[in-house]
This record gives structure tokens, C-alpha cells and sequence, in this order.
């Protein structure tokens, strides 16, 4: 059980990392819904969209691909530094790309360019920093990884909240503030906001790159570009899948209603969050312990059970989640205006937990250096993303990206589960995972659809839920908290 422990160790301190800047980062979805009409908040949306397809860009698969050969490699020294100082030349060569480009852009994208301007500089602060956080993941030092993520993310809610809420009235009162208030500024500030948080973070990082060599081994990097291609086509991919649903719905909605219409959709999103957060955690303390624990006698039968574990604690969070739907939305989302999508809750909740169940499956291609499996996988999945998306949202608009985004993560669990039992077979044991799946789904259909907002139906489901678990894995679970 040492192998679980470390395991659930790892997952909680990379869950603090994760979940409590993810946490402070949500109550920007009450400020910003408080604050801020559906149109401007639609707005807002349309561009991290577009963040997070050139943050996958500007990384182009170099984090896995350091994992990958940082614990494969006796040399861990040029890992790092070819690692890092590929991902800082790259990244100033994008800076001044983009500079040249930047009126294109804009033009392009629809976005004004006074926020393509702040937007470059985000997107290289965030550039710089992946190698350094990957080097804490993969030396085993969450605490710090979890301190520097909570600084960044409470700088930035501590500044959307000064911004948004408190510099107006303070301008008034104190001369000195007159100069940095801009009245009908909202978006700029949130960006602004966003800036200063980055440029914090690659502070607290500088140290990293006083420590490595200044030194770059032009035959590793080669290697490491190959194993890391698969994973940026993924990673575009999977941004599509993730993001690409605002940009369409911008261009496929009537352009009056079109802001209006992503900012209530993407506010309602946001309550899926809480899958997402479970995920991810889960992702960042399994991920670095797949590939250290990739030779050892037992690691199919380890994998089996890791993921039989995440399907159980998925599967309550979808549960609880849509129970409380409601009253959850009231808490989050201030203004009534954004409730309008909360239809789209359940789909997005499933479809971030077929998600997280992906990202377990595909623990096969990465440890067999099949990483093209997950290129193929993610854009099959974007492909659907794109043709439902096209097909739907004319008809029933973000109704139709919400199943789209459903169907897509639903399909890459799929392949990825087929694909894995046909190259590195791993013992699943499928009826057990399908009847958790089956079951959590069922009484989510009855609560939401039935029964919406009914909590004497809604509470005994999710506690008979929470029952048949325990009386399932109450013996593992007590191994795991005795030791």
C-alpha cells in the first residue's frame, strides 16, 4: 500500500496546488457575473479561448516530452537545460512574431488590439514558466509548485477584485489613483490582471534558470521533438475540443445575440469546474507517478486499480454536483441573466468526467512512446467537435456544443480504452466501472430531469450512491486510510 499512499500523497498536495487557486479563480465567476453584462463576460470568453489554443502552441509538447526523457535519460542535466532554453528561444521568437503580426491578428480574430497587445505578453510570461513547474513535478516538490500556483492565482483575483470593484470609488477619494482609472475599461483590467499575476509567477521561477547549464544538445532535442509532435497535435486537439466551441458559436450565432449567448453558456460551464478540478489533481499526481512506475512488476494491475478509484470519486462528484445544481448556480453566477444555459450543467459534467477517464486510459501510449495514438485520438475527437458543432449550433446553439463536447471526450475514452487493451492490456475490471458509471448517470437523469431541484429525491440518491460505494470498495478504502 507504500505505492498508494505516495500515490494519494502526491494527489492531495497537487490537488491544494490545483483546487485552491482553481477555487480563488472561481469567485471571479460571481464578480465577473456581478459585474459584468452577458455580452462583455461572452466577450472575455471568446478571448481565453483563443489563450488557450497558443498556449498549447507555445509549449508544443515539451512538458511530456521532459517527463518522458527526464526519467528515462541518466543525464538529467541536458533534459533540463535543452528543455528550457528551447521553450525561452521559442518563445521570444514568438513575442516578436507577433508584435509584427499584431494588427492582422486582430483583424483576424475580431478582437481589439489593445488586448492582442496585453495578450502576447501573457501568453510569453506563461511560456516561460511550464519547463520550470514540470522540473518541480518531476522532483517531487509540490509544496512549492502549490505555493507559487496559489500566489499566482491570488494576485490575480486580489486585482480583479481592486480593478472591477474598489478603483472607481478609490479614484474619487485618492488623486494619486486618478491615473491608472480608465472609466468602461473592465476588459483591459482584467487582463491587466492577469499580466501582473504572470509576471509574478516567472519571478518566483527565475531561480530555476540561474540553476541550469547553459548548454543545448541539438541531437536531444531532436529526439525530444519527435516524441513531443504527437502530443502538440493532441494538445491543438484537445484545445479544440476544450475551447473551440466559443470561437464557433461567435461565428455561427446571430452576431446580436452572439456575446450575449457564449457569456451565459460559458458562466454555466464553469459549474462543471468541480469535475475538472478532480481531474486535474488527479492528472498532475498520476502523471509524473505513470512513468517512474512504468517498469515495476505490477504496473498494469496498479493502473487498473488508480483508475477504478477515479471512476468511483468521478462518478459522486457528477452526482453531487447536479443535485446541488441549483443551488449552486445561485451562489456562483449572481446575475439571472447567465441561468438561461444551466441545461447544459449535466453534459458538461459527464463529459468532463469521460475526460478525466481518458486522461487514465492514456497512460498506455505514453509509457510505450505510442504518443501518436494520442494525436490520432484527439483528433478524431476534434473533428466531431467541429462537424456537431457546425451541424447543431444553427439549430440549437450552445445547447449544441455542450453535445458536442459530450460526444467527443465520450469518443476519445473509447479509442484510447480500445486502442490500450490492443498494445499494453491493463486489467479493468469493466463491470465494476460500468455499473459505478451506469448507476451515477441514472440517478443524475432523475434528479436533474425529474426531480430538478427536489432535495428530498436528489439527497437519498447521491447518499444510496455514496452506499453502494462503500459496501463495494470498503475494504480497500480502510487498507488506504490505515496506512
Amino acid at each position: 500500500m507504500s505505492t498508494f499512499k505516495k500515490l494519494f500523497q502526491q494527489t492531495f498536495i497537487y490537488g491544494l496546488a490545483t483546487v485552491l487557486p482553481r477555487m480563488l479563480s472561481f469567485l471571479l465567476v460571481p464578480l465577473y457575473t456581478g459585474v459584468l453584462p452577458t455580452e462583455e463576460y461572452g466577450e472575455i470568453s471568446v478571448i481565453f479561448a483563443y489563450f488557450v489554443l497558443f498556449n498549447v502552441v507555445l509549449a508544443y509538447g515539451m512538458e511530456t516530452a521532459f517527463f518522458r526523457f527526464y526519467n528515462k535519460k541518466d543525464n538529467k542535466t541536458d533534459v533540463l537545460s535543452t528543455s528550457g532554453w528551447s521553450l525561452v528561444i521559442s518563445s521570444f521568437a514568438f513575442l516578436s512574431v507577433a508584435f509584427v503580426i499584431k494588427e492582422w491578428i486582430s483583424g483576424l480574430t475580431g478582437i481589439p488590439l489593445r488586448y492582442i497587445e496585453l495578450a502576447i505578453w501573457i501568453l510569453l510570461l506563461d511560456a516561460l514558466v511550464i519547463i520550470p513547474f514540470a522540473w518541480l513535478r518531476a522532483s517531487q516538490k509540490p509544496m512549492r509548485y502549490a505555493v507559487i500556483k496559489i500566489i499566482n492565482v491570488a494576485v490575480n483575483l486580489g486585482l480583479n477584485v481592486f480593478f472591477l470593484i474598489y478603483l472607481g470609488d478609490l479614484a474619487t477619494e485618492f488623486s494619486v489613483l486618478n491615473s491608472i482609472y480608465i472609466p468602461d475599461f473592465e476588459i483591459s483590467y482584467v487582463f491587466i490582471a492577469n499580466l501582473i499575476a504572470s509576471g509574478i509567477t516567472l519571478l518566483l521561477m527565475l531561480p530555476f534558470y540561474f540553476k541550469i547549464e547553459f548548454s543545448f544538445k541539438m541531437a536531444l532535442w531532436k529526439r525530444m521533438m519527435k516524441y513531443a509532435f504527437p502530443v502538440l497535435i493532441a494538445g491543438i486537439a484537445f484545445s479544440v475540443n476544450e475551447v473551440f466551441d466559443r470561437i464557433m458559436l461567435d461565428y455561427l450565432l446571430p452576431q446580436d445575440i452572439a456575446r450575449s449567448q457564449i457569456g451565459a453558456y460559458s458562466a454555466c460551464y464553469k459549474l462543471a469546474l468541480f469535475m475538472t478540478l478532480f481531474a486535474t489533481a488527479f492528472r498532475l499526481g498520476i502523471e509524473p507517478f505513470f512513468f517512474s512506475h512504468a517498469e515495476s512488476k505490477n504496473a498494469a494491475n496498479t493502473y487498473a486499480t488508480i483508475t477504478n478509484y477515479f471512476v468511483v470519486f468521478g462518478s459522486i462528484i457528477l452526482l453531487a454536483v447536479i443535485v446541488f445544481a441549483d443551488l449552486l448556480k445561485v451562489l456562483l453566477i449572481h446575475d439571472s441573466d447567465y441561468w438561461e444555459a444551466m441545461q447544459i450543467v449535466p453534459l458538461i459534467l459527464l463529459a468532463n468526467l469521460f475526460l478525466g477517464i481518458y486522461h487514465n486510459l492514456s497512460v498506455w501510449y505514453k509509457i510505450t512512446d505510442r504518443t501518436k495514438f494520442g494525436g490520432y485520438i484527439s483528433v478524431a475527437g476534434a473533428v466531431l467537435t467541429v462537424v456537431i458543432n457546425l451541424l447543431l449550433i444553427p439549430v440549437v446553439g450552445y445547447t449544441g456544443s455542450a453535445i458536442a463536447t459530450l460526444a467527443a471526450y465520450g469518443l476519445m475514452m473509447v479509442l484510447s480504452y480500445y486502442f490500450g487493451q490492443k498494445y499494453y492490456p491493463i486489467p479493468y475490471n469493466m463491470k465494476k466501472i460500468g455499473g459505478y458509471l451506469v448507476v451515477s448517470i441514472i440517478f443524475s437523469i432523475i434528479s436533474f430531469y425529474l426531480f430538478r431541484g427536489n432535495y428530498f429525491v436528489g439527497i437519498p440518491l447521491l447518499l444510496i450512491f455514496i452506499g453502494i460505494v462503500y459496501f463495494s470498495e470498503k475494504d480497500q478504502i480502510l487498507k488506504i486510510i490505515q496506512s
